[in-house]
């Protein structure tokens, strides 16, 4: 971390940019360390953001150009088939941007939700924008408490642990509830025609 530390507001970067380090130790740290004095806490905010794009973009990367063939191939032994990739498909393509900018609040869909955004080929430049908004008040939320807790900051993940999984929860609840409704509309609409 000392090593992260002497590298300023790149070392920030570098650390989100691999995930070699959880930014929930990550951010929490930095925020000690804007306590301290030695940083900026909007330059390091910045830093922890470009870090916490470039990322996620190596997994859809992976999905884009790995992921479908291989849950196409592979995806029967997991009772998925090319009909659900399909619908799958169609929905990220309508709703995409939506599900991958709220997905960035979730903290155990945080980092997954980058695969099948790739594996949906969801417009790129939407993905790193969507990415960068939601990644900004999450880093910042993570800096400020570590800020504040100043030597304490290491608390920071039990104290937010509080609030971000109901908060998660909510939010998965409300998204396949109306996942689940629009399923339903649509298939009530096609059974009509």
């Amino acid at each position: 971390m000392n090593f992260l530390k002497q590298l300023s507001y790149f070392g920030i970067v570098l650390a989100l940019c691999f995930e070699f380090v959880p930014a929930e130790l990550v951010l929490p740290l930095a925020g000690y360390w804007i306590y301290n004095g030695d940083f900026n806490i909007h330059l390091m905010a910045l830093a922890g953001t470009v870090g916490g794009t470039i990322g996620p973009m190596t997994l859809y990367a992976l999905g884009k150009y790995g992921g479908r063939p291989m849950v196409e191939k592979y995806g029967k032994f997991f009772l998925v088939n090319k009909k659900q990739l399909d619908a799958s498909d169609r929905f990220f393509n309508k709703y995409g941007a939506s599900v991958a900018f709220v997905a960035r609040f979730l903290p155990l869909v945080r980092t997954a939700i980058s695969i099948p955004c790739g594996i949906t080929k969801m417009n790129f430049v939407k993905f790193i924008i969507y990415t960068f908004l939601a990644m900004y008040p999450i880093t910042y939320l993570y800096l400020y408490v570590g800020y504040k807790l100043g030597p304490h900051w290491n608390q920071v993940g039990e104290l937010l642990n509080q609030f971000t999984k109901p908060i998660g929860v909510t939010v998965l609840v409300l998204i396949v509830g109306f996942i689940a409704i629009r399923v339903v509309k649509n298939k009530r609409n096609s059974e009509l025609s």
